[in-house]
This record gives C-alpha cells, sequence and structure tokens, in this order.
C-alpha cells in the first residue's frame, strides 16, 4: 500500500470515529441547560455537578442503543443456530482415461467380472444456517436451502441446548422451511407486518454467521448468543435472477445493508421493536462476504404459506403456462401504445392453461381478474396466490383490438424442464432420463453438439447403478434402436422385456432386470 494509499485508509476510519463522537454528543436544544448548570457548579464539584443538579434527557444515540441493547436481550434467545449433515453414498467408478477414446477403458470390464463393482463410499457434507424460534411447540422458521436434502439437523439454542430438529414443511420456489425440536419454555420472536417497512428504516440482522454461535460442552455449559448487525432498509421490491435448478422465486425482496454473512440465511431482519419484517435469505458480493448489500424475504410472503408449511401441505402456485416480458419503450411505441403499463407474451406453452384458454405469441395481457396489471412481476404474483381451478378473467389487447378471455388457473409444474416444454421421464429400472436443454447441458458440462438422452438421476442399488450408469450420461440407442428424445425412448422401453443392451457415450451397459 502506498502512503498515500495508507494515510487514506486512515483517514476513512478516523471520520468514521469523528461521526460517532458527533452522534453522541449532547441535542443543541439541550445545551443552555448544561451550560446554566455549569455556571452554578461550585469548586471542587467537578465531574459530578452536572448530574446532581440536571438529569439530562437520553440522546438520541443513547436512545437507539438501548433499542439495539433490548433487541438483543429479547429477541437474540429466540434466534438459533442450525447445523446440517447430509450423508452422500457413492460408488466408485474406475477412472476412464482419455488414451482409451469413448468407449473407456477396456479393463474396466475385466475388474468388473473378477472383483465385482468397487464398494459404495460415504461423503459427509455439512453446512451451518440460522433460525428463528415462532411458536412455543417448538416450530423454527428458516430457508429451504439451510436443511434441504439433510439427513441430521442439529439446533443449538442461545442456551447451549442441543436438540435435533425434524422438518416439518419446505418449499424450494419460496426457499422458505419449518422445523420443529422438542423442547419447553421456548422464548418466540413476535412476526411483524413488511407491508410497513420503508426505505431508509432502522434493520437489524440476527444470525449465525460463520459459525459463531458455535457448539459443544462449552457452549452447552455457558450458553451462547447470535451476531447482531444493524444497518438500514435499502431498497424494496428487488428481484434476484432465479436459480432455475432449483426454481426459486427471489423477488419482492428487502434489501439492506446490515452485515450479512454465509451462515447468517435463515436469521430474522427485525424492525426497532424487535418484530421480524424478513428472512434472510442472500447476499451480493464477489468476495463470498459482506460487502453491504443483503436480501431478506418480507415476512408477510413467509405468512402466507406459514400454516402450510408447519402443517407439511404441499405448497401449490397457480400457473398460466406463459412466457412474459416487461414491455420496453420500443415495444410500446410499435403497438401504438400511450405507456408502458401491461405485460407482452412472448411465448404460450403447449397443453397449458393459457394455451386452452386460446391466449396467444403476441398478445398484451392489461388486466387480470379485473385488476390492471402494470408490470411482469404485479402478473406473476397474482397468478402464484390464486389457487389452481380458479377461473379468472383476463383482458387483452391483440391486434389493436381489445379481447376478454377466461382462464382456468392451473397447477404449477414442480419442474422447470417440464415448463420449458422439456419432457422428463419416470423411474426405469432406477434410471430416470430427460431431454437436452441449455440448462442441462450447462450443468453437466457437455458439448454443443451432444446428442440423445440425458441420465439426470439413477437410484441406488438398482439395475442402472449397478450397470454402471451414472448422472450426465448420453444415451443414444436401446437394444439397437436409436434414442434421440424422450418419447423414442419411451417407445423403446416398453418393448424391453429382458436385459436391455443401452449405448452411451461412454461404451455400451446392459441393464438387467430387476432382481438379476
Amino acid at each position: 500500500m502506498t502512503r498515500r494509499r495508507w494515510w487514506s485508509a486512515f483517514g476513512l476510519s478516523f471520520l468514521g470515529l469523528g461521526s460517532g463522537f458527533a452522534l453522541l454528543s449532547l441535542p443543541a436544544q439541550l445545551w443552555p441547560s448544561a451550560r446554566q448548570a455549569s455556571s452554578n457548579l461550585s469548586p471542587g464539584s467537578y465531574g459530578s455537578g452536572i448530574s446532581s443538579t440536571v438529569q439530562a434527557a437520553p440522546s438520541e444515540a443513547e436512545t437507539l442503543e438501548q433499542a439495539f441493547i433490548r433487541i438483543g436481550q429479547q429477541v437474540g434467545p429466540a434466534v438459533v443456530s442450525i447445523s446440517t449433515e447430509q450423508i452422500e453414498r457413492v460408488r466408485q467408478y474406475f477412472r476412464v482415461h482419455p488414451f482409451f477414446g469413448p468407449d473407456g477403458d477396456p479393463f474396466e470390464e475385466f475388474f468388473q467380472q473378477f472383483y465385482g463393482n468397487t464398494p459404495q463410499q460415504e461423503f459427509h457434507r455439512f453446512g451451518l444456517g440460522s433460525g428463528v424460534i415462532i411458536d412455543p411447540k417448538g416450530f423454527i422458521l428458516t430457508n429451504e436451502h439451510v436443511v434441504a436434502d439433510a439427513d441430521k439437523i442439529t439446533v443449538t439454542l442461545s442456551d447451549g441446548r442441543e436438540l435435533t430438529g425434524i422438518v416439518k414443511g419446505k418449499d424450494s420456489r419460496s426457499d422458505l422451511a419449518v422445523i420443529q425440536i422438542n423442547a419447553q419454555k421456548l422464548p418466540v420472536a413476535s412476526l411483524g407486518d413488511s407491508n410497513t417497512v420503508k426505505t431508509g428504516q432502522w434493520a437489524v440482522a440476527l444470525g449465525n454467521p460463520f459459525g459463531l454461535m458455535g457448539s459443544g460442552p462449552g457452549i452447552q455449559a455457558i450458553g451462547t448468543e447470535p451476531t447482531l448487525t444493524v444497518g438500514i432498509v435499502s431498497a424494496l421490491n428487488r428481484q434476484l435472477p432465479s436459480a432455475s435448478r432449483y426454481d426459486r422465486d427471489y423477488s419482492g425482496l428487502i434489501q439492506t445493508d446490515a452485515a450479512i454473512n454465509p451462515g447468517n440465511s435463515g436469521g430474522p431482519l427485525l424492525n426497532l421493536k424487535g418484530q421480524v419484517i424478513g428472512i434472510n435469505v442472500a447476499i451480493l458480493t464477489s468476495s463470498r462476504g459482506y460487502e453491504g448489500i443483503g436480501f431478506a424475504i418480507p415476512i408477510n410472503k413467509v405468512k402466507d404459506i406459514l400454516d402450510a408449511l408447519i402443517e407439511g401441505r404441499e405448497i401449490i402456485y397457480g400457473w398460466l403456462g406463459i412466457q412474459i416480458q416487461d414491455l420496453g419503450q420500443d415495444v410500446a411505441e410499435f403497438y401504438g401504445l400511450p405507456g408502458r403499463e401491461g405485460v407482452l407474451i412472448y411465448q404460450v406453452l403447449p397443453a397449458s392453461p393459457a394455451k386452452e384458454a386460446g391466449l396467444q405469441d403476441g398478445d398484451i395481457i392489461q388486466s387480470f381478474n379485473h385488476q390492471p396489471v402494470r408490470h411482469s412481476r404485479q402478473l406473476i404474483e397474482g397468478v402464484s396466490r390464486t389457487p389452481a381451478g380458479t377461473v379468472v378473467e383476463l383482458e387483452v389487447l391483440r391486434e389493436g383490438r381489445s379481447l376478454s378471455l377466461k382462464v382456468k388457473i392451473g397447477e404449477r409444474p414442480g419442474d422447470l424442464a417440464e415448463t420449458a416444454g422439456v419432457s422428463t421421464t419416470e423411474f426405469w429400472r432406477g434410471l430416470k432420463v430427460s431431454d437436452l436443454s441449455a440448462e442441462y447441458a450447462e450443468r453437466f458440462h457437455l458439448p454443443a453438439d451432444a446428442t440423445g438422452i440425458l441420465v439426470i438421476e439413477i437410484e441406488q442399488n438398482s439395475p442402472a447403478e449397478e450397470a454402471g450408469l451414472r448422472p450426465g450420461d448420453l444415451i443414444n440407442e436401446i437394444n439397437r434402436t436409436r434414442i434421440n428424445n424422450v418419447s423414442e425412448y419411451r417407445r423403446a422401453i416398453a418393448t424391453v422385456k429382458d436385459n436391455a443392451l443401452v449405448r452411451t457415450t461412454r461404451g455400451y451397459v446392459v441393464i438387467k432386470t430387476s432382481g438379476q
């Protein structure tokens, strides 16, 4: 670091101290009484004269400080650390040497003949997150990604108790989950109203960043407390890119500059009343650490599905089956619209409620169920909240003419690949396959000219696993019949009665019938 940069950094730090000192000074309206008190001091009374003569009112900074302390004392005990363990059993495969070409190592079959398949190995994956107790019955609210696929969940309370957590309900789309512990005399956090949250108001984040709450005998003996950080609500209604692999919907988020770090996921974001206004979910960072941009799921969005999560019911979202976009200025002018309100359909998915209702590519939706549609997020949220089977009315602009169409809301498919028109299959002999898609090609690092169908999942101890198949394999033939898509795959396996000869990009394998 150069001398100029070093002093610049020091100056910044000093400026922070100066600002903090200014906040702690007395407000201007208290200065006269302070001066008067000091004029009444007798010799030898320095250090005690002001307090004995005038009881100064708390400054704004002192009042604020007490609010933060109160939140830590009252809500902190309801915040928990969640540690997870996932056991993954993986069968070791022989290494395919690049010198042997696409058919793989010729010695692989030799070794399998004499020694059989290599045994499975267990890999343990550990995770850390946060949660907040919302009910004396032991219900804890957290993120779905904190507990997803966990084989073991351990919850550490602020008093040091370590308890086993059980997932009651989870929803990947909202990234929310509820787990339960069996304990008595539990502190509970109060849920606020995120509709009243304003940009610029104070925000307090509580959680377990980097596992600092700890665990083990020492914590059990003396207890622990969550990390408390303070900032403001930086913005509302933020949207993050969807994680298509998990069908996440990160929209309508609260943005805050309160420090949120890895391990904070699932912890509460609070207002100065100590009420939960959001559940911390993500940060925007280039360093994998805090950079002043964090996000929380609004608590009112949580309330919409909380009962269903506690009861373990599947969360059903409404679905139209259309791909839409907001109206840009150029598009609005092309259609001769006075403004940019409404959303443009650029694709109607096949066999969808929209297709059955007669919606077409290029239609502009201007109202949904008699409510004006101003942007795509408004329509998506309106459709998602509408129960499947409900008939709603759409006002549509098509080639300059206004149309009124009735559509029966469907149930949103659980797989985005199906939503986008990419077909997948059920398990057959422990094998699940899908048509190729850009998302799958990127996930499995497939070449641009890849053909066939993709293996996306293998059941343990199944004929497909015994044959050596694994996710990411491409299947080109079954019993000498060429396979290009899922439809051809289904026709091919329908005719298979005995063992099946399957050609993959790694060579031929035989998938035996069950029990052989």
